[in-house]
């Protein structure tokens, strides 16, 4: 157990069940009343973030997280495979814990694994990621007038929209979070 007090930004806590990580915390001491501590708490699970308070008093149990490095090596089924980089150990995971990311993720590529008490909690891709164009529509000369899209295949079989002209064979940089191009590599 751990005394509120001790919160810093990036702790992970149990709160009413779940796995909560402390985004921000601030130490209030009202005129009257008894100080305490404000915070900003994001589920591990869900991502949602709320407000709590919590009285200096109380005492919260601190959980111990461990952050891996992992490569992915290949799909089977519902579950990738991925090898931890300093055992060569592999394990499997629910590809749902990517959810839409699992979409730009090729063979080698980096993923991020936590773990709790031996049990994967979360996966995570690289922010970005570069991937090459294997399938594009030709653009037309003359549409560099405005700001229009075509949708395009990537190696990993995603499909986005990126601007007229990117071509077949192009390496471009895609924000994992949200789906984006960001800008053209090669």
């Amino acid at each position: 157990m751990a005394s509120v007090s001790e919160f810093r930004n990036g702790m992970a806590i149990r709160y009413n069940g779940d796995i909560w990580i402390v985004n921000e915390f601030q130490h209030v001491k009202p005129g009257k009343g008894q100080a305490f501590i404000r915070t900003k708490l994001k589920q591990l699970k869900s991502g949602k973030v709320v407000e709590n308070s919590f009285r200096l008093s109380e005492n919260i149990e601190e959980v111990r997280l461990e952050n891996k490095n992992m490569q992915y090596l290949y799909a089977s089924g519902d579950e990738i495979v991925l090898m931890d980089n300093d055992t060569y150990d592999q394990i499997n995971a629910p590809k749902e814990m990517l959810g839409d990311q699992f979409k730009f993720l090729k063979e080698g590529n980096p993923v991020g694994v936590l773990f709790l008490e031996g049990n994967i909690v979360t996966l995570s891709l690289p922010m970005f990621i570069e991937l090459e164009v294997v399938e594009a529509a030709p653009g037309v000369k003359g549409d560099t007038v405005s700001n229009l899209q075509k949708p395009v295949t990537l190696e990993t079989g995603a499909e986005i929209h990126v601007p007229l002209f990117i071509k077949e064979g192009n390496v471009l940089k895609i924000d994992t979070r949200t789906g984006r191009y960001i800008e053209r590599v090669n």
